[in-house]
């Protein structure tokens, strides 16, 4: 029977999350981002000597490679593990709205959660939900410098493992796996 196998196929045929196990300390847990295809988000948490993965998150980010250099140029700031940038603010973003000039107007378009992301030099970036925008995230790119999440997915990142205070580390294209990562 195809039943079982069918059961397991995604609707959408979105890329899915993997949760690993909760965190035990989330003030112990730090974000690293990969801009290389599969784009996504995994959670990390520092315990002992260890660095363990507790989650992984499929993800989109801007339309345009590399560095951020200027507000507008669409794409996605980087950091590096040393310097990460932090979550600020973890902000109700159901009823906020966005125009992407694609000729749709004004639409929901951050999901419940917008996670305000602190990036020296540019202002409005943070990790958040994909209302209106789902299809983005199984081809990785899309948003105007947003880290964007699917909805149900920014709503279990923020239930389990952000603070304010969260570090998150966005690698380059040209970076490969971080050391604990291999």
């Amino acid at each position: 029977s195809m039943g079982a196998a069918q059961a397991q196929t995604p609707v959408d045929d979105q890329p899915q999350r993997r949760v690993y196990a909760p965190a035990d300390n989330r003030d112990n847990c730090f974000f690293v981002i990969s801009k290389v295809q599969p784009v996504h988000l995994n959670v990390y948490e520092v315990r002992d000597v260890d660095t363990v993965l507790r989650a992984s998150y499929p993800a989109c980010v801007a339309i345009n490679r590399g560095q951020k250099e200027r507000s507008g140029d669409n794409k996605t700031p980087e950091s590096y593990p040393g310097e990460p940038f932090r979550i600020t603010q973890i902000q109700d973003a159901s009823s906020w709205y966005h125009d992407f000039g694609d000729g749709r107007g004004s639409i929901p378009a951050y999901g419940h959660w917008f996670l305000r992301l602190e990036t020296p030099g540019f202002s409005g970036i943070g990790i958040h939900g994909s209302t209106n925008n789902r299809e983005s995230i199984a081809i990785g790119r899309g948003s105007e410098g947003c880290i964007r999440l699917l909805d149900e997915d920014i709503i279990h990142l923020k239930e389990h493992y952000a603070t304010v205070g969260t570090p998150v580390i966005i690698l380059p294209e040209d970076h490969g796996p971080l050391s604990f990562e291999k």
